[in-house]
């Protein structure tokens, strides 16, 4: 072999060597112990037969609120949910404790809103809080915080605008629910956010928050962040716990927190006065397991 014919062969090989290296890394999780990607388990795989979110929608339009949740409960337990929303997404929450210690937590969302229907063809669905509770245990999640719902927004890479529509008994209506779909379709495809990217912007959260103890028997919501991070949506209880109207989207939770990189109960860490406060801008949240048993 020439001199030039092997130098040049030794270089390929190097090439080579590096390349396959770096693609072996890549496959490796970024901490030891915790997946690259989590999928949903718990979601039943959606019937062959399933409607999609905008007959859901025709067929609710003369419903009650209260037939509305059956059906929408109905649907999503039985796994008529969309492939996108099954594969979770990362967010990071640091936090220094006042002694100094840091301490980094992981936890897997929802890269949108609940929804009904297929990719081609879904309807975010606003649920009571009942039902969103019943949601989040039976696909092994819980609702977000405020903190969470800040911090999801932050590392979202598809920001959208909170697009308000006219009070009034319509909010509650499937056609406002339809109608805002629409809007929030129109707004991504402009923006050029893929199916499964992490988005936020677009609704109100359902969350966790300790006013639910002092005045048990309501939902609360907060979020709807403005393009420059803050958002329209001051935490509120007004209203109660069977209400839902078009602004409002459940963004679940994975049961499981990594705290520095190690597997815990979120339920558990967010009733830890050391370890709460990485979680929840409340220090922590009492009486939590009460609070979800609708008590």
């Amino acid at each position: 072999m020439k001199k030039s014919s092997a130098i040049r062969y030794f270089a390929y090989t190097v090439c080579f060597l590096l390349g396959l290296s770096s693609l072996l890394a890549a496959a490796k999780p970024a901490v030891q112990g915790i997946p690259d990607t989590l999928v949903l388990k718990k979601i039943p795989k959606r019937p062959r037969n399933a409607i999609t979110g905008s007959l859901f929608a025709l067929e609710t339009a003369g419903m009650t609120g209260k037939e509305r949740q059956t059906k929408a409960l109905d649907e999503l337990l039985h796994g008529n949910v969309p492939d996108f929303l099954r594969k979770l997404r990362p967010v990071r929450l640091p936090y220094s404790t006042p002694q100094g210690e840091t301490i980094t937590a992981l936890i897997w969302v929802m890269p949108d809103y609940v929804a009904i229907g297929s990719d081609k063809n879904f309807l975010r669905i606003p649920l009571t809080f009942p039902s969103a509770v019943s949601v989040a245990k039976a696909f092994d999640c819980v609702l977000p915080t405020r903190k969470m719902v800040d911090a999801i927004y932050e590392q979202s890479t598809c920001h959208l605008e909170p697009d308000p529509l006219p009070p009034g008994p319509t909010m509650r209506s499937s056609e406002y629910y339809l109608k805002h779909r629409e809007m929030i379709r129109a707004q991504r495809q402009q923006a050029g956010c893929a199916l499964g990217e992490l988005v936020s912007g677009h609704k109100k959260d359902v969350v966790l928050t300790n006013r639910l103890n002092r005045k048990p028997g309501r939902i609360a919501i907060y979020g709807w962040h403005e393009k420059n991070g803050e958002p329209i949506q001051p935490l509120s209880t007004v209203h109660g716990k069977d209400y839902a109207d078009y602004s409002h989207g459940l963004r679940l939770i994975y049961k499981t927190v990594w705290i520095n990189g190690k597997p815990r109960s979120l339920l558990d860490v967010l009733q830890n006065p050391r370890l709460g406060p990485v979680l929840t801008y409340e220090g922590f949240i009492a009486k939590l397991l009460k609070v979800l048993r609708l008590r």
